[in-house]
């Protein structure tokens, strides 16, 4: 690795090829946020669902948007189609494909259980599928995974609590929750009950936190909610005090720059604060977040950042380490 390392590439090609190459994790992908227009359509027929579009590529052409709102309401009315446990498995195996295309060995998928139950979808159902899918990719594949069941922080609590009673009786196939959806006026202390209720179960915790948030978010996450790794964290750069503590504590961040320039996080990636935080010592990692809206899963996350920031072949390698000393495997 260090020979391969050391040579520069010379082509996109070979870039693409060294970065594939390269044994990673992924820690920040929303099983949901895979749903590619083609799966959609077959699920929708399977399932008598009528689609707001006359064509796979119609579809595709509603997957633009100009913020995180925009995207979160395509995002929820896309879910509809996946109804049963044989939709998320085909969802998790059709992910687990690309991931695998990508040098993907080790997965930490999010699933959002609130976005299904309200639809009449047992929690069962929803887990049942999904840990077939993901059993199947260690099997046929050799990616080893952990699951994440997300809270949607745009609703209450209460709500939140009412996800965790349902899901008790599938601990088992659980390893962690997480937080997610818009981060405006829904500060991680409002979730602190139910991530006591879920670490008190033994599952660790991670949140998304600094992302359209203030770096104030990521110090309740971290405090509060006692996460062990940051899903985005992009406003740790507005602190340089909460900067030295992450990588004093060793604490991750899951960052997806895909997603940030699309959802007009960090629109310019050279812009992007990744390049900073590796240079203070703060633990990395790239992931793709929602990858069949934002244009790109894994790799492409990698190669875009490296283009933009001039990563060396070092960092990209550094950050792919990274992510599988932080994951949970």
């Amino acid at each position: 690795m260090a020979e391969a390392v050391a040579r520069t590439p010379s082509t996109p090609s070979e870039l693409r090829e060294f970065v594939v190459g390269l044994p990673k994790a992924e820690l920040h992908l929303h099983l949901e946020g895979t749903l590619e227009p083609e799966l959609m359509f077959e699920l929708a027929a399977r399932n008598g669902v009528e689609l707001p579009y006359a064509s796979v590529a119609d579809a595709h052409s509603a997957y633009e948007f100009e913020d995180l709102g925009a995207f979160l309401d395509l995002y929820y009315a896309a879910t509809a189609v996946l109804q049963t446990a044989a939709d998320f498995e085909d969802l998790t195996w059709a992910y687990l494909q690309r991931a695998a295309a990508d040098g993907v060995i080790h997965v930490e998928p999010f699933f959002d259980p609130q976005s299904h139950l309200p639809r009449g979808v047992a929690m069962a159902e929803v887990i049942g599928g999904i840990t077939a899918g993901l059993r199947r990719g260690e099997a046929e594949l050799g990616i080893s995974w952990r699951l994440i069941m997300c809270f949607l922080r745009n609703l209450s609590e209460e709500d939140a609590l009412a996800t965790w009673a349902e899901a008790e009786p599938f601990l088992a196939d659980l390893h962690g929750v997480g937080l997610d959806s818009n981060e405006h006026d829904n500060p991680p202390v409002k979730f602190a009950k139910v991530y006591a209720e879920a670490r008190a179960a033994g599952l660790k915790a991670v949140a998304h936190a600094g992302e359209e948030g203030p770096a104030e978010y990521i110090w309740q996450a971290i405090d509060v909610l006692r996460a062990v790794r940051i899903d985005h964290g992009v406003r740790a750069m507005d602190d340089p005090e909460l900067m030295e503590r992450l990588a004093a504590e060793g604490i991750a961040l899951t960052m997806c720059p895909l997603s940030n320039q699309r959802l007009q996080v960090t629109p310019d990636l050279r812009e992007h604060p990744a390049k900073r935080f590796l240079e203070a010592g703060i633990a990395v990692t790239m992931n793709s977040d929602d990858p069949a809206y934002f244009g790109g899963y894994v790799v492409d996350n990698y190669l875009a950042l490296a283009a933009a920031l001039d990563l060396s072949r070092e960092d990209l390698a550094k950050m792919a380490a990274t992510s599988l000393a932080v994951s949970w495997r």
